[in-house]
């Protein structure tokens, strides 16, 4: 427990006291955000943010793995597991850094094609899966709050890749307000301390019992550590990235984040549960799939914009609102996955 709280506070003061640095390097190195459409008259609050210094991320994966280093050089040892989930996390940061490098210096908003990001987040997943495959004991058995039974076989590569790319754009998509993603994600970061904690305290190798989990406790524990340094770390930008935010995460932050939500969900056997723990990705993914259908097949919007938080913005809503507004969407849905998860353990006779 109190490795968990060491890599907690490690990434929490990391962020919060190195983000203004960042901001001022930031400024100094021209790293400003591009807006798409800075005139379009349905969001035109966004061109004010013209400027803002972005690839925050940079501070973020800074801080968790300054957290981890610090937690596993002093309190415990690294797992194979947690390092391959770190990695991935590292590995899209690279990739959005990448994506974010080419709008501020080619002065426009495009980046990255798609093509290319999307071959990025495959090699990144594909990597990922095959190592947790050889190099864990992690399994690679379909799961929704524990192994199902389904085995994946070589389909498990492209499930992976599946959600590693899906979560990794659905978190690009949520931020699109000012602390909307990076407060949203440490609610989720902090679910999975709890999940990856409590496996970790009733697996059956040192506690057998009905509701016991088969993981390995090293591993389970170097899990919840690090989503504890990627709680601390995102609650920490949260403080800078809060409306009305002083640097933004990019791509950098957002591809990172959402990857990282993504391998921990697979290392915890709670694959499908994601879906529900992180309602509001969904949403905000759904939204945008709806609106690109509508329009192509009805030749009519279903929303005023996408995704679904721009549509609140120009129905008239403060910015704050919705932010605030979906961060209760996102506290519920991750409750409700709690809820799932601890009703689940309680039905297999797990106790206390």
């Amino acid at each position: 427990m109190t490795s968990i709280l060491v890599a907690a506070a490690v990434g929490l003061f990391a962020t919060l006291l190195g983000t203004p640095l960042a901001i001022r390097l930031f400024r100094f190195l021209g790293w400003g955000q591009r807006v798409r459409e800075p005139g379009d008259p349905r969001n035109p609050a966004h061109g004010q943010k013209m400027g803002t210094p972005t690839m925050g991320g940079l501070v973020i994966l800074g801080g968790m793995l300054l957290a981890y280093l610090v937690t596993r050089l002093t309190v415990a040892q690294s797992s194979m597991t947690g390092l391959l989930v770190m990695a991935v996390a590292l590995s899209l940061g690279v990739l959005g850094f990448v994506d974010d490098y080419l709008k501020v210096t080619g002065h426009h908003s495009l980046g990255l094609g798609k093509i290319a990001k999307l071959l990025g987040q495959a090699v990144v997943a594909v990597l990922f899966a095959i190592g947790i495959d050889r190099f864990t004991t992690v399994s690679t058995e379909l799961s929704f709050i524990r192994e199902t039974g389904v085995q994946l076989g070589l389909f498990f590569l492209i499930w992976v890749f599946l959600m590693v790319t899906a979560t990794s754009n659905a978190v690009n998509l949520t931020d699109g307000l000012d602390g909307l993603a990076s407060g949203s994600v440490a609610l989720v970061m902090g679910a999975y301390v709890i999940i990856a904690f409590w496996q970790f305290r009733h697996t059956c190798l040192l506690l057998p019992s009905p509701g016991c989990y088969g993981v390995n406790p090293g591993s389970s524990l170097d899990t919840a550590i690090v989503a504890a340094a990627a709680m601390g770390s995102a609650a920490g930008f949260l403080w800078w990235n809060a409306a009305p935010a002083r640097i933004f995460m990019g791509d950098t932050g957002s591809l990172a984040l959402g990857g990282l939500v993504a391998a921990m969900a697979i290392v915890t056997n709670t694959q499908l549960l994601l879906v529900v723990l992180g309602g509001l990705f969904v949403l905000e993914t759904v939204s945008v799939i709806l609106q690109v259908v509508s329009f192509r097949v009805f030749k009519r919007r279903l929303f005023r914009m996408a995704p679904i938080h721009h549509h609140f913005e120009v129905l008239g809503w403060p910015e704050f609102t919705v932010i605030v507004r979906f961060w209760i969407v996102a506290g519920l849905a991750v409750a409700f996955a709690l809820g799932l998860f601890y009703a689940d353990f309680l039905t297999r006779g797990g106790l206390l």
